[in-house]
């Protein structure tokens, strides 16, 4: 039987890969493909502090078709 090992996260480093560029351009990209499904009227928002994204409607028709359609529902379903 093997001895069990003792794991003691990094916390500050978790966070550093959580918050670098390069989480950041992973969902940057996933919001850019849901943004494109969505179709005209859509934006991808950057968060100021974090890594954290959101597709976001821009124009009234765009609102008024995600009210009808769930149009961004269906746009991250695929």
């Amino acid at each position: 039987m093997s001895k069990l090992e003792k794991f003691e996260l990094n916390r500050s480093g978790v966070g550093q890969l959580l918050k670098g560029p390069e989480m950041q351009a992973v969902l940057i990209s996933s919001a850019s493909q849901i943004q494109n499904r969505a179709g005209d009227g859509y934006s991808v928002h950057v968060g100021p502090h974090r890594a954290n994204v959101s597709v976001r409607t821009e124009t009234d028709d765009a609102a008024q078709d995600n009210l009808d359609n769930n149009t961004l529902l269906k746009a991250v379903r695929g």
